[in-house]
C-alpha cells in the first residue's frame, strides 16, 4: 500500500470519530454563521509583486520523520510574517504529520497574513473546520479526489471565503485541477510513489496552465538558483516546508531565497519628541528623522524641534557620522509663511505637507525655500495616488486613509494599489517588523516611514528600533 493509500485510510477514520465529538451540522451551522471575505486574501496574498512564498509549519512528515523535536509553532509562524512570507501554511495531520487544529487556530490568530489548512481533505466536513479554527484557503489534492468531488469542494471552501489550492503531480492531475475551476494550482516536486524530487516537474507542467491562474512550486526548493530558475518560467509561488523550518533564521533564509533586490530603500524614522531617542537614533542611523509640527500625540514645539536637532548633531558629532541624518519636519494646513519660519528657526531638511495642501501652495513653498517638499497623500484607491503623478513635490509619501487621523495611526492600505504608480514615493502607513520586509519586496518604495511600529505604549523604543534596522538591513542585503 502507497503512503498515500495509509493517509487517506487513517484521515477517514479520524473524521469519523471527530463527527462523533461534533456533528457535521453543529460544524457547519459554526462555519455559516462565520463572515465570508469575498476578497480571497489567500490568492490576494500571492498575487503580489516579485515573487512570493507559503511558509509551512511542519513537525514531520513521511519521508524526513520528526523535522523539530522542539517546535515553538507561534514563534515559528511569526518568524515566516517577520521574513515577509506571503502565507502561512499549517499541517494538521496528526498521525504521519504531526499535525494539530490548535496549531492552526493559534496561528491564524497571532499573524496578520493568510492561513493555509494543509492537510487530506476527503470531506466537506474537513472544509467546514478550517473556516472555523480560522484559515484562509485549504489545499484540495488530484491524487485524493476526482474531478466532481474537487470541483464540488473548491465550489464549497468559496461559499465560505475560502481559496483552494489545489494540487497535482503529473499531467493528469494538471488537467483534473483545471477542469475543477482551480485559480490556485500547485506543482508538488517530490513523487509520491519514491520522494524523489525534481523541481523540473513544476516547469514542464507550468506550461499546461493558463497564465492567470496562481502556480504554485511545492517540494524541494533550497536555492536562490531554484527561485531564479521559477521565475524564468512564470512562476511566481514557492511552497517551502523543510527548509524553512531547519534554517536557524528565518529572515536570513528567505531574503537569501529572494535574491538581492538591488536598491537600499530609505527608512525614515517618524514621531521623534524625546531626546533621550536621540542616541537610539544616531545608532541606527535612518536617512530621515521626522518631527511633527501638528497638532497629534507626537507633536512638539518649536522650541523641543531646536533642542532635539541640536542633540541629533551633537550626538553625531560623537558617533563620527559620515553622512548626517535628514530632518523631516511634518505640517498639517499650516500657513506657508510659518513652515518658512520653522524651517529657518529649527534647520530642517525636509518639510513634509500633512494635510489638505494643493499644488498650488507646493509650488508657492518650493519658489520660497530651498528644502525639499514632501506631499503626503492618503490612499484608499489607486485614484487617490495617480491625482498626484505630475505634482512639483520632490517626493510623494503614501498612507493609510484615516478620517480624523494625518499619520501615525498603524493602519495599513491596499499596497496593491500602488502597482502602476511610475515615480519614487515612500511608503508608510502601519509599517513595522512584521511587514516591512514584504512591503520592500512587494511594493519597491524609494523608502519607508515608521512611527508606531517603532514604539511601545506611546514611547519610541530602541529595542524596536534595532529590531527593525537589522531587519531592513537584511533585506537589503539579500
Amino acid at each position: 500500500m502507497m503512503i498515500l493509500d495509509k493517509i487517506i485510510e487513517s484521515t477517514k477514520q479520524r473524521v469519523e470519530a471527530e463527527k462523533k465529538e461534533q456533528s457535521l451540522a453543529d460544524v457547519q451551522a459554526l462555519a455559516l454563521a462565520m463572515d465570508v471575505d469575498t476578497t480571497f486574501p489567500f490568492e490576494e496574498a500571492l498575487r503580489q509583486q516579485d515573487f512570493n512564498f507559503i511558509c509551512e509549519v511542519k513537525k514531520a512528515s513521511p519521508s524526513k520523520g520528526i523535522i523539530a523535536e522542539d517546535f515553538p509553532y507561534l514563534h515559528i509562524a511569526k518568524e515566516y510574517e517577520t521574513a515577509g512570507a506571503a502565507a502561512i501554511s499549517v499541517l494538521t495531520e496528526p498521525e504521519f504529520f504531526k499535525g494539530h487544529k490548535r496549531y492552526l487556530e493559534e496561528i491564524a490568530q497571532t499573524v496578520k497574513i493568510p492561513v493555509l489548512r494543509k492537510d487530506f481533505i476527503i470531506d466537506e466536513y474537513q472544509i467546514y473546520q478550517a473556516k472555523v479554527w480560522g484559515a484562509s484557503a485549504i489545499l484540495l489534492i488530484c491524487a485524493c479526489l476526482d474531478v466532481p468531488t474537487l470541483t464540488r469542494f473548491r465550489e464549497l471552501a468559496d461559499s465560505l471565503g475560502l481559496s483552494s489550492l489545489v494540487e497535482a503531480h503529473d499531467e493528469e492531475e494538471v488537467q483534473m485541477a483545471i477542469d475543477c475551476g482551480a485559480r490556485i494550482i500547485g506543482v508538488n516536486n517530490r513523487n509520491l510513489k519514491d520522494f524523489t524530487v525534481d523541481i523540473q516537474n513544476s516547469i514542464r507542467l507550468r506550461k499546461l496552465v493558463d497564465d492567470d491562474v496562481i502556480f504554485v512550486s511545492e517540494s524541494g526548493l533550497e536555492t536562490p538558483e531554484h527561485i531564479q530558475l521559477l521565475r524564468d518560467n512564470n512562476i511566481g509561488v514557492a511552497l517551502m516546508g523543510e527548509s524553512f523550518m531547519r534554517a536557524p533564521n528565518k529572515v536570513e533564509k528567505l531574503a537569501y531565497l529572494y535574491g538581492p533586490i538591488h536598491y537600499k530603500p530609505a527608512v525614515k524614522m517618524c514621531g521623534i519628541s524625546q531626546v533621550e531617542t536621540i542616541p537610539a537614533i544616531v545608532a541606527n542611523e535612518p536617512d530621515y528623522m521626522g518631527l511633527v509640527f501638528a497638532p497629534s500625540k507626537r507633536q512638539v514645539s518649536v522650541e523641543q524641534a531646536c533642542v532635539l536637532v541640536q542633540a541629533l548633531r551633537v550626538e553625531e558629532e560623537k558617533a563620527g557620522t559620515n553622512r548626517p541624518i535628514q530632518v523631516v519636519g511634518v505640517f498639517v494646513n499650516e500657513r506657508l509663511e510659518d513652515i518658512l519660519s520653522i524651517v529657518d528657526e529649527v534647520g530642517l531638511d525636509v518639510v513634509q505637507l500633512h494635510g489638505d495642501e494643493q499644488e498650488a501652495f507646493i509650488q508657492d513653498l518650493k519658489e520660497q525655500t530651498d528644502v525639499e517638499v514632501w506631499k503626503a497623500v492618503q490612499v484608499r484607491t489607486a485614484d487617490d495616488a495617480a491625482a498626484w503623478i505630475d505634482s512639483a513635490a520632490d517626493m510623494l509619501l503614501f498612507d493609510a486613509y484615516h478620517k480624523d487621523e494625518r499619520g501615525g495611526t498603524g493602519e495599513i492600505f491596499d499596497w496593491s494599489s500602488l502597482d502602476n504608480f511610475d515615480r519614487p514615493f515612500i511608503l508608510a502607513g502601519g509599517i513595522d517588523r512584521t511587514n516591512v520586509a514584504r512591503a520592500i519586496r512587494a511594493v519597491r518604495p524609494f523608502g519607508v516611514d515608521i512611527s508606531s511600529g517603532i514604539e511601545t505604549d506611546g514611547k519610541k523604543d530602541p529595542e524596536k528600533m534595532q529590531a527593525f534596522t537589522e531587519l531592513t538591513d537584511v533585506v537589503r542585503r539579500g
